[in-house]
This record gives structure tokens, C-alpha cells and sequence, in this order.
């Protein structure tokens, strides 16, 4: 019984990581709702968006992981570096909770012709952006690696399973929930959430430093 509560813990931060970083305005997330919206391709879409994320994700968690647990000072570094990344993801946040944005259907661009048209954009969408690659493989993959190896899995599966829901909920739930992403003060308080969460977890990840230099 102890153990399933120990290992709910690394599931649970997977789980939240993933969601405060996969949940923002952006290029991919717009076609995929606007995509959703038109019920085109919605299941193949989704799936590409959430395999690749696993892959990465799983890449992260189980190479980048590895390398940096195996030196006290990657560990260190991977410690400094995500709460800095969390710490100025929070700010990014805040200040887009302070603009007058919204995510638009019409942001991804314009209609895509058929499937082969569909699955060649959002396959663009997702690799040829540089901060899937910072989120999942190296953030994801860093902070995986200062748990201990059994949990680093669990870690990759709540993440996954963040990026399962994300997605596949956007894109058949884009009918129902067009409305609420069309707000803008829906999107402020959504930015607002994913800030206290970064530097929540910016937090957790430098105090078990701080305390050991005080003892």
C-alpha cells in the first residue's frame, strides 16, 4: 500500500508538468482545435501530436534522464536550469495572462487539403518547433533524472497521459469547448494557473538544495 502511494507522487508530477507545459496558445494547439472544430482528421491528428510527445518524452525520460543522474553535478545543473526555465516560463505566463489574447481558430493558417495535407502539417507543427525538443526532452528528461530509476517511468506516463488528454480533448472537445478558448479572460486565468504551477515547481526543485546547505 506504501509503495502504490510512494509512486503515485512521480505519476502526479509528471502528470502536472506535462499539462502546464503542453497547455499554451500556440501554433499546434490552434490547428488542432480548429481542426476539431471542422472534424477533419481529428483521430489522426490527435495521435500524431501524442506519439511524437510520447516518444520524446520517453526519449528524455529514459537517455537525458540516465546522463544526468549518473553526475552530481548535472544533477545540480539540471536543478538550477529547470527552476530557472520554470521561474521565467511562470513570468512568460503572468505576462501573457496581462495581454489581450486568445486562441484563434483561424491562428494555424489556412484550410488544409486532405489527409496527406493534415498529417504533413501537424507533424510540422510539432518537430520543426524548438520548444518541443526543450520542453519534453531536455526539462522533462532532467527532472526525470533526479528521481530515483523505478519512478522515472511512472514520471513518463503521467507526462504522456497529460499530453493523451490534452490533445485528444481539444480535438473532439473543440465543438463544446470553442467558447471558452475563444475568451480572453478564460485564457488569462488559464495563464495564471500555469504560472503559480511553474514556479510551484521551481520551488520543489531547488529547496531540497537550499536545505542541504543549511544543515
Amino acid at each position: 500500500m506504501t509503495g502504490a502511494v510512494l509512486m503515485q507522487a512521480p505519476l502526479l508530477q509528471g502528470f502536472s508538468l506535462g499539462a502546464s507545459l503542453i497547455m499554451a496558445i500556440g501554433s499546434q494547439n490552434a490547428f488542432v482545435l480548429r481542426q476539431g472544430l471542422r472534424r477533419e482528421h481529428v483521430f489522426t491528428i490527435c495521435t500524431i501530436c501524442f506519439l511524437c510527445d510520447a516518444l520524446l518524452i520517453l526519449l528524455g525520460v529514459g537517455g537525458f534522464g540516465t546522463l544526468v543522474a549518473s553526475s552530481r553535478n548535472l544533477m545540480l545543473m539540471a536543478r538550477w536550469g529547470g527552476a530557472l526555465f520554470m521561474f521565467f516560463y511562470g513570468i512568460r505566463s503572468f505576462r501573457s495572462a496581462c495581454k489581450n489574447e486568445a486562441l484563434s481558430v483561424d491562428e494555424a493558417g489556412k484550410r488544409v487539403s486532405g489527409l496527406a495535407g493534415a498529417i504533413a502539417t501537424t507533424l510540422a507543427l510539432t518537430l520543426l518547433n524548438p520548444h518541443v525538443y526543450l520542453d519534453t526532452v531536455i526539462l522533462l528528461g532532467g527532472i526525470a533524472g533526479q528521481l530515483p530509476e523505478r519512478e522515472r517511468l511512472v514520471f513518463a506516463i503521467g507526462a504522456a497521459f497529460a499530453s493523451l488528454l490534452w490533445f485528444y480533448g481539444t480535438g473532439y472537445g473543440a465543438r463544446i469547448l470553442a467558447p471558452l478558448f475563444e475568451s480572453r479572460l478564460s485564457w488569462k486565468i488559464l495563464d495564471v494557473l500555469i504560472g503559480v504551477v511553474m514556479w510551484a515547481i521551481a520551488g520543489n526543485l531547488i529547496w531540497p538544495v537550499i536545505a542541504a546547505s543549511r544543515s
